[in-house]
């Protein structure tokens, strides 16, 4: 697979508590360098982020992060203000606790709710894996399938997993066709990055590959 499809397919990400907006804009500054889907930032970045690189870079924020326990409503505003302020991307938590009671109907509803709210930008849903049985995992594929949402991700980072191989192929068997995946969550190198990618992932959530490039390349200077 060659370097610049791998590129193309990076969420270049920055989601610290202690983020600075100078760290984000070299984040941006290495998201256009290099070609990246997109850049992931803390919402309180969203304006600043796209007023700076002027369409040239997509604007993927969090909503309901990263514990997802927030209401419906909360997420929703969360996701308005997002759009208003320029994000042309929202991966949004889900409620881990209603799909643990089995109350799928609202942990659709809610997803739904988001998908109106983001008018039309992409949706990722994230189902933060590693704190799910293989039953709530393939409810959740099916949930999200029927939710509107553009992909299903695998984790937020901030939990006690990140991706996995085996989670990417059950996704693969048991979300609809129309579903992308995106793999997020200690994937720090190239080849990992292209392995979730030949498993079916369409999108890599990660902050280490393009620093690491970066630094490669600049070394050869």
């Amino acid at each position: 697979m060659e370097l610049k499809s791998i590129l193309s397919a990076i969420d270049h990400t920055a989601l610290g508590q202690t983020v600075t907006w100078p760290e984000i804009k070299a984040l941006c500054d290495e998201g256009m360098q290099y070609g990246a889907a997109s850049v992931c930032i803390p919402p309180c970045y969203v304006r600043p982020a796209a007023q700076y690189v002027e369409g040239k870079l997509k604007i993927c924020t969090v909503v309901g992060f990263p514990n997802g326990y927030t209401t419906s409503q909360t997420k929703c505003i969360e996701t308005t203000e997002a759009v208003r302020s320029g994000a042309s991307e929202i991966d949004m938590v889900i409620n881990l606790g209603l799909l643990r009671e089995g109350r799928d109907d609202e942990v659709l509803s809610e997803i739904r709710s988001v998908r109106v709210a983001s008018r039309g930008k992409i949706l990722k849903v994230i189902v933060e894996t590693c704190l799910l049985t293989q039953e709530e995992k393939i409810r959740i594929c099916e949930i999200v399938s029927r939710s509107g949402a553009d992909f299903i991700k695998t984790s937020t980072g901030f939990s006690s997993g990140g991706a996995r191989e085996a989670d990417i192929l059950l996704f693969k068997k048991h979300i609809s066709p129309h579903l992308k995946i995106k793999a997020a969550g200690g994937i720090r190198t190239l080849e990992q990055a292209q392995r979730f990618l030949e498993l079916g992932a369409s999108r890599i959530g990660s902050s280490a590959i393009i620093p690491a490039i970066h630094r490669q390349l600049s070394g050869k200077l």
